[in-house]
Order: structure tokens, then C-alpha cells, then sequence
């Protein structure tokens, strides 16, 4: 099948197995590797990216229920010229992270969390992110890095 969508964007345009899930796609086919295969059951997501504006973990995702959208990844994320989002300015500062595996997913979800709430406290990001895991940090970094973006995005 041929699927056509947006991605960080760009369009693109390619022919794809019908099964195809969006990670591989967009790992593989597009070399966009930000974008992290965890558990491949949507429990950790570690491949949490946008469609539309919406977080969705691309490993229970096909790629052609993607055709026609807008999708980003995490490379997609910073300015054109290279500052960092402020939500990725925010884990850096805030030291959100560790390992780094879990962090392209959270930013993610972290997007999406942000722009669907006008107002966020520690147990609102906590629910938001309850479905993104991450094994080193004791989330209390990733949950002040979202409340310090929110701030500065104006959330």
C-alpha cells in the first residue's frame, strides 16, 4: 500500500506492507531513529510521537492509519536552527533524565499533555505520563521538567 503524510514537516510518500506498524516506518523506512521500539505492547512509550497533535504510540499504530496525517518525532522537536524546544530545554535543565531511552516518548506525550491543559500541577502530569515508563529517574525530575515547559510555554 502507499501511504503519504507529513513528518516533522516534510511529506513523504512511500509503499509499505499493510502491517507495517508506524515505529518501523518510521525507524527504517524514513531513518528517523529518535523514535525508540520498547515494549511493542504500548505499555512504556518509549515510541509515543504526534499525529495531528495528538501523542500515539506508533508501536500499536499501522503506518497507514497514518496516510494523510501530520506526524512528528522527536527530530522534529527543536527550531530549525538547533535551540531546543522548550520542553527539551526543560528536561536538560531539569535533569528529566538518565539513560535518555524513555526521554524522545516523554517529551512527546509531554507535548501533547502541555497543549491539552490549561493548567497543570505535579498530579495532572503525573496521570497525563502514567503511561510513558522510565526505569531510572523516580519521575520527580520528568514531572518538574513539564511543569517548568508548561511555564514557559504559558500553560
Amino acid at each position: 500500500m502507499k501511504v503519504s503524510m507529513t513528518v516533522n514537516g516534510k511529506s513523504v510518500s512511500r509503499d509499505v506492507e499493510p502491517r507495517t506498524l508506524l515505529v518501523h516506518f518510521i525507524r527504517e523506512d524514513l531513518a528517523l531513529t529518535g523514535t525508540n521500539v520498547g515494549c511493542d505492547t504500548s505499555s512504556c512509550g518509549a515510541c509515543t510521537v504526534l499525529i495531528n497533535g495528538e501523542s500515539v504510540k506508533s508501536c500499536t499504530t499501522l503506518a497507514v492509519q497514518a496516510d494523510g496525517a501530520d506526524v512528528m518525532t522527536i527530530e522534529g522537536m527543536a527550531n530549525e536552527d538547533g535551540t531546543l524546544h522548550p520542553i527539551q530545554k526543560a528536561f536538560q535543565e531539569n535533569h528529566g533524565l538518565q539513560c535518555g531511552f524513555c526521554t524522545p516518548g516523554m517529551v512527546m506525550a509531554s507535548y501533547s499533555l502541555i497543549k491539552e491543559n490549561d493548567h497543570l500541577d505535579e498530579k495532572a502530569v503525573r496521570e497525563g505520563l502514567e503511561g510513558n515508563l522510565c526505569r531510572c529517574t523516580g519521575y520527580h525530575n520528568i514531572v518538574k521538567s513539564v511543569l517548568a515547559a508548561a511555564s514557559e510555554m504559558g500553560a
